[in-house]
């Protein structure tokens, strides 16, 4: 059986980041990580927020959360834009006490 490794005090677990790369209309390609995911009235939501690799940076950055919906065709999944004001407003509100609790977000 093996065995879960439990850090020391005093060291942290190696973070790694859940990455998603979305291309946009133009055909430009975007990073963006993964920081939430839900499900709400029966579907999936992704809070992302682009991808800023130097912590610093990431530090000076005002990352503006993109909620996305996951869908499924015959494909597989997909991401898609939240059109439907209501649906945004809601899922938005969903995230923004989920996240509040491990983020420092201004209103």
């Amino acid at each position: 059986m093996a065995e879960k490794k439990t850090p020391l005090p005093g060291q942290q677990e190696e973070y790694e980041p859940d990455l998603i790369t979305l291309e946009d209309e133009e055909g430009k390609e975007h990073v963006f990580e993964v920081i939430d995911s839900a499900d709400h009235k029966g579907s999936r939501y992704m809070a992302l927020v682009p991808y800023v690799e130097n912590e610093e940076e990431m530090l000076e950055a005002d990352l503006e959360l993109v909620l996305m919906k996951v869908g499924e065709d015959q494909e597989g999944e997909f991401l898609d834009i939240v059109e439907d004001d209501e649906e945004l407003y809601e899922v938005s509100n969903m995230f923004e006490k989920r996240l509040r609790e491990f983020f420092d977000i201004e209103q």
